[in-house]
């Protein structure tokens, strides 16, 4: 028996226009734009021009959900899933398609959406509860189950804006599952709470699903949970919905575009860099030299760089940083500064537990020569999944810069 379409999408589209502005780089060419955008204002020509570009952060997407159905939406930062949700929420509207939602939607995108700082978690609880439009009495009969899910007791009488994040995050998820929308629509923002308050929503989300009869879109980097929760999965590529399925089936299609589309590239050296020294290769892998493109946390994963010396070189360093998907730097690692002599050489970096919270992170190789850099480059992407580690170095969490947390081998070829 089909079940009832609670959520349809259909032929969904969404344009952006984005610009740039031209980019002077020295002294002399800031001065004369400076110059050219006074004259301009002056005859009222404006200021400096804007090249202008659309951008589709969704093209022609369609799908349906049916009641009680839990449905994880995947991809890579940038494919358009927050987007979706956005339209699906009604936050922002659609360039082109249709939405049909069947019932009342509760949304949980971001921290803090939906509260007023200068209200207090009691005041913010029946705020959102007349948002979704049920009456005060509705709100009353829930409000002691939100508060002692959320674990805010102390602070209920505390206006919101002294919350921490973990603190607003537990509200609002509270807030949302409790008073019973038909539609209940969850974005990343769940990793910021800890590990036990995650194991905890997860649990409700199954209860709201299964017992409740409601419907979940939930988007998360976290793999591994997506396939414990989701029955159904879709896949977004750069705007596009590109899979939809089995949350198995659609998961393994994801991790197969990522092992052929995330391999180490290194840029062709330039002549400088040729009569000193390049890096020709890198490799991200397992311990068993398996090329990785996923790593779960708390297991062992390592990245062998390859560099090619035309001379030899004092006061040689090798530098692996890892950015997170809001270009943060998180991860640094240094080798110890070495002379080394023309050829080939293989400098590893390992890693015995993966520390970092589930999402998809940038690993950039530098290089540098008595503390003067010679090459840099983006040079492979990494999803890291699994439950968040104890120890987070996210960049929500506040923990900053993690400095040589690998061991470093350098050999000669």
């Amino acid at each position: 028996m089909e079940r009832e379409s609670v959520i349809t999408v259909e032929g969904l589209s969404k344009r952006y226009v984005i610009g740039h502005e031209t980019r002077h780089d020295t002294l002399r060419d800031r001065l004369a734009q400076g110059a050219g955008s006074w004259w301009r204002r002056l005859r009222g020509a404006g200021g400096a021009q804007i090249d202008k570009e659309e951008f589709w952060a969704l093209s022609d997407v369609s799908f349906k959900v049916g009641r009680g159905e839990v449905l994880g939406v995947v991809g890579r930062n940038g494919a358009g899933k927050s987007t979706l949700l956005k339209i699906l929420s009604r936050i922002t509207d659609p360039t082109a398609g249709t939405v049909r939602l069947l019932g009342r939607a509760a949304s949980l995108l971001e921290v803090g959406t939906g509260f007023h700082p200068e209200l207090t978690g009691r005041e913010n609880i029946l705020l959102n509860g007349a948002i979704l439009g049920m009456r005060r009495k509705e709100i009353r009969a829930k409000f002691d189950e939100i508060v002692a899910f959320a674990e805010v007791q102390r602070f209920l009488d505390t206006p919101v804006k002294h919350y921490s994040s973990g603190m607003y995050v537990r509200l609002a998820f509270a807030i949302a599952a409790h008073l019973e929308p038909e539609i209940l629509i969850i974005d990343e923002v769940l990793a910021v709470g800890d590990t036990a308050f995650q194991k905890k929503c997860l649990g409700k989300m199954r209860d709201v699903a299964r017992g409740e009869g409601r419907t979940v879109l939930f988007v998360s980097h976290n793999l591994p949970i997506v396939r414990q929760v989701c029955s159904r999965a879709i896949l977004l590529e750069s705007g596009r919905l590109t899979a939809d399925g089995p949350t198995n089936v659609v998961l393994g299609v994801y991790a197969h575009g990522l092992e052929e589309n995330q391999l180490a590239r290194v840029p062709e050296p330039t002549p400088e860099l040729r009569e000193r020294a390049y890096v020709s290769a890198v490799r991200v892998e397992t311990l068993d030299q398996r090329t990785l493109a996923f790593a779960r946390v708390g297991e062992p994963w390592r990245v062998r760089i390859r560099i090619v010396a035309a001379r030899a070189l004092a006061d040689f360093v090798v530098a692996l940083g890892v950015i997170t998907s809001e270009n943060l730097g998180l991860q640094t690692v240094w080798s110890a500064p070495c002379r080394i002599e023309p050829g080939e050489h293989e400098i590893i970096f390992t890693q015995d537990s993966v520390a970092l919270a589930a999402d998809s992170y940038t690993l950039v190789v530098g290089l540098s020569v008595a503390d003067q850099t010679i090459q840099q480059f983006d040079a492979a992407r990494l999803e890291i999944t699994g439950e968040n580690p104890m120890i987070l170095c996210a960049a929500s969490s506040g923990f900053g810069l993690v400095i040589n947390s690998m061991r470093v081998e350098t050999r000669k070829l």
